[in-house]
């Protein structure tokens, strides 16, 4: 496999993640922070590409900026998983896919994780169907990988501060290039 689809993901968040996220960062931004504590909390390959990734659905589905503020749920994740699952391992394919279903999840799971939401994670947990069911989390915990979704989760509801000095992609690269499909 050739770098190309490294390449890509590179281009999508210099080309469209300097546009404001919901949140006080941009996306370019939120995913760095992400993929910086999970460097710093994990030390784990895979879960920093994962990390850094896990967003790229935002900046490619066609429902244009504030589909949650309109009401509609862009299935980012979704969008994510299918890209991602092409050119990166499954393993950062399956925590990326989950990221979404890993915050309905700990809101079933862990009640009081549901104070930590943003006030943007709270409307699109609405939007995705709020906190899972019994059966649901039965579900999840039977997927693969569905730990290191959670873990995900944990980093990106923490990924959103303003002004944060972080490294720029250069420094998560040789992760991305590791996690690519051989």
């Amino acid at each position: 496999m050739t770098d190309q689809p490294l390449a890509d993901a590179i281009d999508i968040f210099l080309d469209q993640g300097q546009r404001p996220y919901t949140e006080v960062v941009s996306q370019l931004e939120h995913a760095l922070q992400c993929a910086l504590l999970a460097e710093a909390e994990s030390g784990d390959g895979d879960l920093i590409a994962a990390a850094f990734l896990h967003d790229i659905g935002h900046m490619m589905q066609k429902h244009g900026q504030g589909a949650a503020d309109r009401g509609i749920d862009d299935k980012h994740e979704d969008i994510a998983r299918g890209w991602v699952g092409r050119y990166f391992n499954d393993r950062v394919a399956e925590a990326v896919g989950q990221h979404v279903a890993a915050k309905r999840y700990l809101c079933a799971a862990r009640p009081e994780y549901f104070d930590t939401l943003s006030p943007a994670s709270v409307k699109s947990l609405e939007l995705q169907g709020g906190p899972m069911s019994a059966d649901e989390v039965q579900a999840f915990e039977s997927r693969p990988h569905w730990e290191d979704a959670v873990k995900l989760r944990e980093w990106d509801d923490r990924a959103k501060t303003a002004g944060l000095d972080t490294p720029g992609i250069d420094h998560f690269k040789p992760y991305l290039e590791a996690a690519l499909r051989g």
